[in-house]
């Protein structure tokens, strides 16, 4: 079933001159089945967040059966892959043609929007149909989170109350859906968010039969280390336990990041060394968009048969196009030594890193390999040993 043992396996048999991307089934199958046994109500897979084919069949078979899909293009995706799966089409702002493909031809039912406008098209493109799911969105605050979502989408406090009374006519299902942003580091993000959701509620006096939390749920990275993941869903329970809603209302997540941050890690080899600066095969334009474009750090570990423990230094790394831009300030702890033609692993890439790969500059093609080790940092495993992951003594070995 797997390719190799680890990386430092994939580095013995292959010695390349690509990045490549190692692949972990099995920490996408746990990470499913943390959500399937611990939240109380329904996980729901944002495929943004890796739209891989491979990924996406290894959630289905570990349990997950309802998809988060934010485009026509992810919709027909899902679709083509899992004939059977419940598909959710959660971004507030769609096009009309892309309403009446979703529900006509592909048997989506459930749809998000913002504003008034958006129920117009959605009414129009479904021609009035009785059967949708609509989940109206509100804004939130992303305070406690390390990436907002606070700015672009979601209705605001004055606009709620009207909003929700006018979907419910429409609504043979209506929702309320928010996203406290992308890495909520405190639970509170989500008691926060609930109590703006019991204020819409009481201002709108509509029966809810939805709520859905959205997704933020974090995993950890070099400087991030977020609480249980289980105190997250405690607060999330309590809080729509407590909340004035009908007897028969579904409580909904929409996870990305946290099902599938772990699935991924990278090779990459160090082409060129200038102090602290690596040039490397990957970059901003690659598998690291998010380590370029909003500082974040990842865990990296050099790939080696030296066993001798060396000093350790922060490193910047410069990608492999010739734009500026592609550079990933870090830092990266790795051995002082390190140099041209060494080869690193970054890990937690399974989350975006896979899914906004470019060809920009004849660069982005990568082999990809499956590995049975386990990832290089697990919010689960953490979970499951109580134990605290170091991510700044990587030894050169």
């Amino acid at each position: 079933m797997y390719d190799y043992p680890n990386a430092l396996a994939v580095i013995r048999a292959t010695q390349p001159d690509e990045s490549i991307t190692l692949l972990r089934p099995d920490a996408a199958k746990r990470a499913a089945r943390f959500f399937i046994e611990n939240f109380s109500g329904k996980s729901i897979y944002a495929v943004k967040a890796n739209p891989s084919p491979d990924l996406i069949q290894i959630l289905w078979e570990s349990g997950i059966t309802h998809y988060d899909v934010a485009s026509i293009g992810e919709v027909r995706l899902i679709r083509n892959l899992l004939p059977d799966a419940v598909l959710c089409f959660m971004h507030p702002v769609k096009s009309e043609s892309a309403i009446a493909e979703a529900y006509h031809q592909h048997g989506v039912r459930t749809f998000s929007l913002d504003t008034h406008d958006e129920l117009a098209k959605i009414a129009r493109a479904t021609h009035n149909a009785a059967d949708l799911d609509l989940c109206v969105r509100i804004q939130v605050s992303s305070e406690h989170a390390e990436l907002s979502l606070a700015a672009k989408f979601g209705a605001d406090a004055d606009e709620v109350a009207d909003l929700l009374v006018a979907t419910r006519q429409l609504a043979d299902g209506l929702g309320i859906c928010f996203h406290v942003g992308s890495q909520a580091m405190s639970p509170n993000a989500y008691s926060d968010a609930m109590e703006r959701v019991r204020e819409a509620i009481i201002a709108s006096s509509v029966t809810v039969d939805i709520v859905d939390v959205g997704g933020g749920f974090p995993s950890v990275y070099p400087g991030m280390s977020p609480p249980d993941l289980r105190q997250y869903f405690n607060v999330i329970h309590d809080a729509f336990e407590d909340l004035p809603i009908s007897y028969s209302a579904e409580l909904w997540c929409e996870p990305g990041r946290a099902l599938c941050a772990e699935y991924a890690s990278l090779i990459v080899k160090v082409e060129k060394r200038r102090g602290h600066e690596l040039f490397i095969n990957d970059g901003a334009y690659g598998s690291l968009f998010d380590a370029a474009h909003i500082g974040w750090r990842f865990p990296v570990a050099y790939l080696g048969d030296d066993n001798t423990i060396e000093s350790h230094d922060g490193f910047s790394f410069y990608g492999p196009t010739c734009d500026d831009m592609d550079h990933m300030a870090g830092p990266f702890m790795l051995p002082a030594d390190i140099g041209s033609g060494d080869y690193i692993e970054i890990g937690m890439l399974g989350a975006y890193g896979c899914a906004m790969r470019t060809g920009f500059n004849g660069f982005g093609e990568t082999l990809r390999y499956t590995v049975s080790d386990a990832p290089m940092a697990s919010v689960y495993s953490r979970q499951e040993n109580d134990n605290v992951i170091s991510f700044e003594a990587f030894s050169k070995s």
